[in-house]
């Protein structure tokens, strides 16, 4: 399938989303970013340089629709694990 705009308006119908309202991101997934300071060479590449692979991908985000949720502790006596902590034995 060639890409245009109509088949990527297509596809937020089909997944009803509201290109006006949503919070849409579009990201590039399949890259890396040294960490490690080098000289400015392509094989020591300067600390933050961005490598895009050669298989590097689009990705378009409803951020609407998946909002990020952190986890909450658990309340007082609610934690009940399926296989109790056993006491060790120093032998």
């Amino acid at each position: 399938m060639h890409f245009t705009e109509e088949s990527l308006i297509q596809a937020y119908t089909d997944l009803g989303w509201d290109m006006s309202n949503d919070d849409i991101h579009v990201e590039i997934g399949g890259t890396s970013v040294y960490e490690i300071d080098g000289a400015g060479t392509k094989w020591a590449p300067v600390k933050g340089t961005r490598k895009y692979n050669k298989d590097a991908f689009i990705v378009i985000k409803n951020r609407s629709l998946n909002p990020t949720v952190s986890s909450q502790p658990f309340g007082e006596g609610e934690f009940k694990p399926a296989h109790p902590l056993a006491e060790k034995n120093d032998n």
